[in-house]
């Protein structure tokens, strides 16, 4: 009997109600029968259970209120973020909100009131367990996408933390680094960290809200771009020294370092457009 075999019967045998794996087919059909593996458990949104911090303290808008305006609409200062309104107010825990009947609820920060002292915020999130992610973690911005940031991570509580990926609309300006896409990425190099402008150049505000780190087009490098052979991914994950590792973390935190621009340079005579806003941050994961 194949070890794919007995770990398939060793599954069956085992009480439903307590087991986290169920029995699972790989697809691929082959002469001697299907081949057998351990299904994983489902994935879950992890934003519903994340703890947040911002950082640094007074980062958020609305202690003092502050009007903003839009880089859509830059001259048009009618909006105010009051952080003594729960209707103007813009805390942190907005990021991970369940928002209904369609409402937009967001995080926001102060204005470039102070340029040209840089406007910098960093997002910790928490969960005080080891997460292994399974699907492309998404950040939705509101009112445009930062023009550079970081996504982080750490694997020990926060101690200490190791880059995921750079974000900037000119890597090389940013970070010294050459732009990338995951699909330039093959199996021996699938966990390099790269920098993408990918999402950070300015195509509109409300045309592209999402900054996202690319989970599903990494896995797809070993089980297909349509993730049809999952035993291949697997596989790979238990034998490939430092891949289950790269998937794996307890906290993530996002380093904003240069917010929207709105495709120019930074104009002085009106910088209450620029600021950073997050509606969501999803993170799924097992």
């Amino acid at each position: 009997m194949s070890l794919s075999h007995a770990l398939a019967l060793l599954a069956l045998l085992l009480p439903r109600g307590r087991c986290q794996f169920d029995v699972c087919r790989s697809l691929r059909g082959s002469k001697a029968g299907p081949e057998f593996y351990a299904c994983q458990p489902p994935p879950t949104n992890m934003k519903e259970v994340m703890q947040i911090r911002v950082d640094p303290p007074g980062i958020t808008c609305g202690n003092p209120p502050e009007r903003f305006c839009t880089l859509e609409n830059p001259y048009l200062c009618s909006d105010e973020c009051d952080a003594s309104s729960p209707d103007l107010s813009h805390p942190p825990q907005l990021m991970g909100d369940r928002e209904r009947g369609g409402l937009i609820t967001y995080w926001q920060t102060i204005t470039w009131s102070r340029f040209p002292e840089p406007l910098l915020a960093n997002i910790t999130l928490t969960w005080n367990k080891s997460l292994e992610v399974v699907d492309d973690i998404v950040v939705t911005f509101e009112y445009g996408r930062p023009t550079s940031m970081v996504l982080e991570k750490s694997i020990d509580k926060g101690v200490t933390w190791q880059p995921y990926q750079y974000y900037a609309d000119d890597c090389l300006e940013a970070f010294g680094m050459s732009p990338k896409r995951v699909s330039d990425l093959a199996p021996s190099n699938i966990t390099r960290v790269i920098c993408t402008e990918q999402y950070s150049r300015w195509v509109g505000a409300k045309e592209e809200k999402s900054v996202v780190f690319e989970v599903r087009a990494r896995f797809g490098v070993f089980a297909g771009p349509k993730l049809i052979n999952m035993d291949a991914l697997y596989t790979r994950m238990e034998t490939t020294k430092g891949l289950r590792d790269f998937f794996t973390f307890t906290n993530l935190r996002l380093r904003l370092l240069r917010p929207a621009l709105g495709g120019t340079y930074v104009q002085r005579d009106n910088l209450l457009k620029y600021f950073y806003a997050i509606s969501n941050i999803d993170v799924f994961a097992r």
